[in-house]
C-alpha cells in the first residue's frame, strides 16, 4: 500500500496490472514473460514511443495525471515518450536546502531498509543483498550494516532525477539484463531489481559519505539516460542527474552503516510494509551527524 507522509492511504492504481498479475501469477502467462522482459520488445515499443503515432496517447496521460502543464518548459508533445521525458521549468524543481538533510532524487514511492546480516535487505518479501544489486562483492561489503533507499516511480510520475547532495562521481557502470517490471505485482513475489538492467555510481557525497546511486530499467524502459561521465567532476545537490525513458522505473540509494537517519514516519511506514509517496526535493532523511 502506498500512504502519504501522515500515514493516510493513497489511492494508487498500478497501470495493466490484470495483464500483470497473468504475466507474473498464471502458468501460460510466464511462457510469455521472457518476451516481454526482453530489451528486444523494449527497444520496439520505444521505437512507437517516441515516433509521432504515439501523440494521441501522450495526450490522454497529460489530462488523467493531472500534468500541470505551466510548470514544464514544454506544453504540447510530439510523441509519448517526449511527453513521459517532460522537463520542468527551473523554478519548479524545489529542493530542500538544508545540507544535512538528504531530499528525494525523484518523485516516488519510497521503502527504507536496514541492511541485515551484512548486506541483505527484503523489500516487500523479495530478497536482496547489496552484492547482487552491485554486481560485485567487494564494492558491497562497503555498505554492510548499512542502508537501502528504494524509490519506486510509477508511469504518471516525473521521471527527471537529481543528486540529492553536492559531491563528486567516483565510477560508473551499466550491469545489463532483463526488463521486469517494478510494480508491486512483480516485486512482491520475485528479487527483480538484481535482475534488470541497471546502471551504478558511485558518489561522494558533502554530508553523507560514498553512497552508491542505482538506476533500474523496468519492462518497457530500456533506457537509462544519465548526463555524461566525467569522473571526478564536480555536482551541486538539486543538478539534474538523468532521467527513465518510457515506464516505470526505480532508484536504489545505499548508504554505509553511520552515514544516515532515515525520517520516523518513513521508517515505520517502511516497517508496517507500506510505501511512501514523496516528491523530488522533499527531505526524507538526515545526515547522521545532524542526530549527535
Amino acid at each position: 500500500m502506498t500512504v502519504d507522509r501522515n500515514g493516510r492511504p493513497l489511492d494508487d492504481k498500478q497501470e495493466n496490472a490484470s495483464f500483470l498479475r497473468f504475466l507474473y501469477g498464471n502458468p501460460a502467462g510466464r511462457i510469455l514473460l521472457r518476451l516481454f522482459t526482453s530489451r528486444f520488445l523494449s527497444r520496439l515499443v520505444g521505437g512507437y514511443m517516441n515516433s509521432r503515432l504515439s501523440s494521441g496517447r501522450a495526450k490522454k496521460c497529460m489530462k488523467a495525471y493531472g500534468v500541470k502543464t505551466e510548470e514544464l518548459e514544454k506544453e504540447s508533445f510530439r510523441s509519448f515518450n517526449e511527453f513521459f521525458t517532460r522537463k520542468k521549468k527551473p523554478e519548479f524543481i524545489r529542493v530542500d536546502a538544508d545540507p544535512l538533510s538528504f531530499p528525494s532524487p525523484a518523485d516516488s514511492r519510497l521503502t527504507v531498509v536496514r541492511l541485515k546480516d551484512g548486506n541483505a535487505f527484503p523489500v516487500k518479501g523479495a530478497p536482496y543483498t547489496a552484492k547482487d544489486l552491485l554486481s560485485d562483492e567487494k564494492e558491497a561489503e562497503a555498505y554492510r550494516d548499512g542502508w537501502a533507499f528504494v524509490f519506486r516511480l510509477a508511469p504518471s510520475d516525473y521521471h527527471r532525477y537529481v543528486y540529492p547532495d553536492g559531491g563528486t562521481e567516483c565510477g560508473r557502470k551499466f550491469i545489463p539484463g532483463v526488463l521486469h517490471t517494478v510494480s508491486p505485482v512483480a516485486t512482491d513475489i520475485m528479487p527483480v531489481f538484481h535482475r534488470n538492467c541497471r546502471e551504478k555510481t558511485f558518489l561522494e557525497t558533502d554530508h553523507f559519505g560514498r553512497i552508491a546511486f542505482v538506476e533500474v530499467g523496468a519492462m518497457m524502459v530500456g533506457k537509462i539516460c544519465n548526463r555524461p561521465e566525467k569522473e571526478n567532476a564536480r555536482f551541486e545537490r538539486g543538478e539534474e542527474k538523468g532521467y527513465f525513458a518510457f515506464g516505470g522505473s526505480t532508484i536504489v540509494v545505499l548508504f554505509r552503516d553511520g552515514s544516515v537517519l532515515p525520517d520516523g514516519d518513513i521508517l515505520k511506514n517502511s516497517n508496517d510494509g507500506n510505501e511512501t509517496y514523496v516528491r523530488l526535493g522533499e527531505s526524507v532523511a538526515k545526515a547522521a551527524c545532524a542526530g549527535s
